[in-house]
């Protein structure tokens, strides 16, 4: 669940940074967020096993 919401961020960010040339911090927000969930993911699927 959260590999899937880190990479829909990404995607939104790639989109909204590279086609619609969107110049906001919401889009490095969503960068950020999408990163860290990313990160969060590996940490505690490792923890789990």
């Amino acid at each position: 669940m959260l590999l899937t919401i880190a990479i829909i961020l990404l995607i939104l960010w790639a989109l909204g940074f590279f086609a619609f040339h969107v110049a906001g911090s919401l889009i490095h927000i969503l960068l950020i967020i999408g990163i860290i969930v990313l990160i969060w993911h590996f940490v505690a699927g490792r923890r789990a096993v």
